[in-house]
């Protein structure tokens, strides 16, 4: 009987120390996991922070929005391309950077990124109506998500969006900022950038653009693809004059 209660006793002690020796294997696992994430994950961020460095001083020559789109619009038509044209700073009419600033960022030269107040005003509207009818983003916010970013709505998305934005407003001046976001929003299906769009709806160079065409076209920023088809649609027009009265008030770099 003391022979089997010892041996009891020893398996007891051996599978005790079994089970630890596991513990620690899984959780040395789990630490090694964690860091080939965290190095993934800072290497993932400097990356896109050698890119915000590039565009700086480069012209990108598409963006992750672009490209979407143009996977989805040769699922319909393989023969699709997108209409897009560089043009610097100093050949946009001043007329539609005061009316995306206007419509689009009313404190872009005052805010580091994001607009405090606009997203509290974005979330009680959203909280009233029950649903998303407001965003509050920022141009360097939206920028962000257009150089880089899915269209996909996740949580991780958002923090990846501060994050660039941040970058964005760290390295780049408001001018640049300005001038990268005119030339790769989106302005209808398959038109990029304000010199493809002046020419699309109005048959003029960006350069050229009077007041009542700018603001036209930044009412259509938010849906652009739907007003490329309902070009005379009462919103637009509301939007359109909203906007047009708004110009004047706003200051562009």
């Amino acid at each position: 009987m003391i022979v089997a209660a010892r041996s009891t006793r020893r398996r007891t002690r051996g599978n005790r120390s079994a089970r630890k020796g596991a513990f620690r294997i899984g959780a040395g696992l789990v630490w090694r996991a964690l860091a080939v994430f965290l190095v993934m994950l800072v290497a993932y961020q400097l990356w896109l922070l050698s890119q915000v460095l590039w565009y700086n001083w480069f012209n990108p020559g598409s963006s992750r929005f672009m490209e979407d789109r143009l996977v989805a619009m040769r699922e319909v038509d393989p023969d699709a391309g997108l209409q897009h044209r560089w043009v610097p700073y100093e050949r946009i009419s001043p007329n539609l950077k005061r009316a995306i600033v206007a419509a689009e960022d009313s404190r872009f030269l005052d805010h580091d990124g994001f607009d405090w107040d606009a997203m509290q005003r974005a979330y009680e509207r959203n909280l009233a109506r029950g649903r998303i009818v407001a965003g509050g983003s920022t141009i360097s916010q939206q920028l962000a998500k257009n150089l880089f970013l899915s269209s996909r709505r996740t949580p991780w998305r958002k923090l990846q969006e501060a994050a660039i934005t941040v970058m964005l407003e760290a390295v780049m001046d408001k001018r640049r900022i300005l001038e990268i976001y005119l030339n790769v929003i989106e302005w209808g299906n398959g038109i990029f950038g304000a010199e493809a769009a002046a020419n699309h709806y109005f048959h003029v160079g960006a350069d050229r653009l009077g007041p009542q065409q700018a603001a036209k076209l930044a009412a259509m920023v938010p849906n652009p693809r739907y007003y490329d088809r309902h070009r005379m649609a009462m919103p637009l027009n509301r939007k359109t004059a909203i906007i047009l009265g708004r110009m004047p008030l706003v200051d562009v770099p």
